[in-house]
């Protein structure tokens, strides 16, 4: 697939604890939390359900907080000696990032992936979760449960959605790629997006969730995402699932991207590794426009 991704070394070894047992009961797991904790507050949002975290546009819900919790508990008990990194754990204590350098294998999770478009009643969010081991993801879950979208990957054992296998797009020559919203953007980004749409690519702000981007490329219906931030929750799931449909990661320091953090940013998640490249090579082509 010539996707650094998916072709781990070492492969075979460290996803033999990934059965298809799991895999289906961390499916489980997580329709039955979505369904009691995220989708009953869908549209019905109180005021006092909602919190601001780091301003207007960073917010936390109810939905959030109760589905991170139920999560963290049920996915720890499916694998013993697991530990768990989830956002709104990580927001109170940033110190539990530093689980993902070690050898213990880690929940990744986003309880509602594009909580802004969760809390004005857009069905385009997603709950996502990523099992990690040694920096490396092993398998990945995006469900977008108003879609009727759940979409899995396994290291070297391919991806699909909804049980159909994803194959990234091909010979597509205007790219059609996912890049951050508007509102989050550094005068250098700005630039640096403007590079990439004189390029001719069509760029569609990212306002819902990031893990549906992702979605977007595995399937072939984008061409890449093109990002400015590492959090490991919005990002570990898709890497991986696009990875497994034939793609590749480039950061603006030339390397794949690392779930762990240390990235040169930007970076892009893209069909294959040429478009990768191409599309790196307009992001940093100013040493100002690359991003925190």
């Amino acid at each position: 697939m010539g996707n650094e991704v998916g072709s781990v070394p070492g492969g075979t070894a460290r996803t033999a604890g990934v059965t298809d047992a799991l895999l289906t009961a961390v499916e489980r797991t997580i329709e039955a939390v979505v369904a009691a904790e995220v989708v009953p507050r869908w549209r019905r949002l109180a005021e006092a359900d909602i919190v601001e975290k780091n301003g207007p546009h960073d917010l936390v819900t109810t939905a959030d907080r109760r589905s991170e919790e139920r999560l963290t508990e049920q996915l720890a008990a499916l694998l013993p000696g697991s530990v768990v990194v989830g956002e709104e754990a990580v927001s109170a204590d940033p110190g539990l990032l530093d689980l993902l350098h070690g050898d213990d294998p880690v929940w990744v999770i986003d309880p509602v992936d594009g909580t802004s478009a969760f809390v004005r009643g857009d069905p385009g969010f997603s709950t996502l979760v990523t099992l990690v081991r040694g920096g490396q993801p092993l398998a990945s879950w995006t469900y977008a449960p108003q879609l009727g979208l759940f979409a899995t990957a396994r290291a070297g054992q391919g991806a699909h959605l909804n049980g159909e296998r994803l194959r990234t797009a091909t010979g597509r020559e205007r790219l059609r790629v996912w890049i951050s919203n508007p509102v989050f953007r550094t005068d250098g980004e700005r630039a640096a997006l403007d590079r990439l749409m004189a390029s001719g690519a069509e760029c569609v702000p990212c306002l819902t969730s990031a893990g549906l981007g992702y979605l977007e490329v595995a399937r072939g219906q984008a061409d890449a995402v093109a990002f400015f931030w590492e959090a490991p929750w919005d990002h570990a799931a898709g890497l991986l699932l696009v990875g497994e449909a034939g793609g590749a990661s480039l950061t603006a320091a030339g390397r794949p991207f690392q779930v762990a953090g240390g990235n040169g940013l930007p970076f892009t998640v893209a069909r294959d590794e040429a478009t990768a490249r191409r599309i790196i090579d307009i992001l940093a082509a100013d040493p100002e426009a690359v991003g925190r």
